[in-house]
């Protein structure tokens, strides 16, 4: 183990200096934004590496000529393995194939659809007193100009916390069968739905819709397990089961996590009456933010969210430039949040923040907010009040 994490370091720090690699991932470099975590926690760095080359034929050359490691065929063999994930798992889909998105919405899904040379088309959510709704017209519109193969339809949706309603699903399921489009739904967060709302999975709604769909859940949401790697994958028709099954083997992913799977059953056979005060838990950190907002930041606007327990904030009463939000968040507020411009450009201007912490952590970033909100407006007070006496030659 000790040797395999040695050669690791070395392989990283000479990949680093390849003048063809782009850019390596690994937790043992300096560089990397999990270096001192690990280092502090841990025994040692691993022995696992990723990185980019310039150009995609350097990478078809390394698989080529590598003498030393094997072509992944299991991740669960003992031998040392390589893989490359865009043949591996796109081999099969033509390039430059249409998928829709409705965003904003969770960044790696368009992060995955571009560098897998698809053609992404977004048909964005629209808000009505701030509240997101689906633009049908423009979402029939898009799926039919532009040949959509794929929707990646977020359930509930993160980030803006809607709990699709039964006729909202009925509709999107009658357009992507009119157009025979397949549907990946991404119900990772249904365990989270707020009082009064209620998740619909997809793929129940219809037998038809259940024949054109990949339901996507997991327990690392609710139970906090994302690091076991362990999900579930519910797929009614059996070719596109098959087509599934097939793609996953060829990138190596053949056997599970066995500690995730126990994880996973322990979970779902013992973990209802945690789930059932943590969603208590949620849902009174919820009334706080509001409170909170109201009676402090009345320039940010909570979009009221249905389900999931991260929170959609509006920032753009500050009028504000990315720039300058960015500034006011990470040096100003002295937080980590999530940028809305990552979920797309139709998310400019808003923030993504976690609630599933303790009440003493929420309180205190929102009182650095605060400070760094007021903080900012006294500049901006200052600045207007220099430019009026200026005006006048004071």
């Amino acid at each position: 183990m000790e040797r395999q994490q040695e050669n690791a370091v070395r392989i990283a720090e000479w990949l680093r200096n390849h003048e063809k690699v782009r850019k390596v991932f690994y937790v043992g470099l300096p560089d990397h934004p999990g270096y001192e975590v690990n280092r502090k926690q841990s025994r040692g760095f691993g022995r696992m590496i990723s990185f980019q080359t310039d150009i995609e034929e350097t990478a078809r050359r390394i698989l080529e000529r590598v003498r030393l490691v094997s072509y992944a065929e299991s991740l669960g063999g003992v031998e040392s393995l390589i893989t490359y994930p865009m043949l591996q798992t796109h081999g099969d889909v033509p390039a430059g194939d249409a998928v829709l998105l409705q965003q904003p919405v969770y960044y790696p899904f368009s992060e995955m659809i571009i560098d897998n040379h698809r053609t992404l088309i977004n048909s964005p959510l629209i808000q009505v007193n701030g509240h997101y709704e689906i633009d049908f017209q423009d979402f029939e519109k898009k799926v039919a100009e532009n040949q959509v193969k794929l929707l990646l339809l977020c359930s509930p949706h993160n980030p803006v916390g809607r709990v699709w309603k039964d006729w909202e699903l009925r509709k999107i399921g009658e357009i992507c069968r009119r157009y025979d489009v397949l549907v990946v739904s991404d119900e990772i967060h249904s365990d989270f739905t707020y009082e009064g709302y209620e998740h619909h999975v997809f793929a129940n709604l219809d037998p038809e819709f259940a024949e054109r769909t990949v339901t996507c859940t997991a327990p690392s949401k609710t139970f906090n397990l994302a690091g076991l790697q362990i999900s579930n994958i519910f797929i009614s028709n059996p070719v596109l089961r098959r087509k599934f099954k097939k793609a996953v083997d060829a990138a190596g992913y053949s056997q599970v996590n066995v500690i995730g799977l126990k994880a996973c059953q322990a979970a779902y056979e013992e973990g209802e009456p945690w789930l059932t005060q943590l969603k208590a838990y949620l849902a009174r950190n919820l009334q706080f933010v509001r409170e909170y907002l109201q009676q402090n930041l009345p320039e940010i606007k909570l979009t009221e969210p249905e389900g999931t327990y991260l929170i959609w904030l509006d920032f753009r009463a500050l009028h504000l430039t990315e720039k300058q939000l960015e500034d006011l968040i990470v040096n100003r507020a002295r937080l980590w949040l999530d940028s809305g411009a990552m979920f797309g450009a139709d998310g400019e201007g808003f923030e993504r923040i976690n609630i599933a912490c303790p009440r003493v952590v929420l309180q205190q970033a929102l009182m650095q907010l605060k400070e760094a909100v007021q903080g900012c407006c006294r500049e901006e007070n200052r600045d207007e009040k220099s430019t009026s006496l200026s005006d006048i030659g004071i």
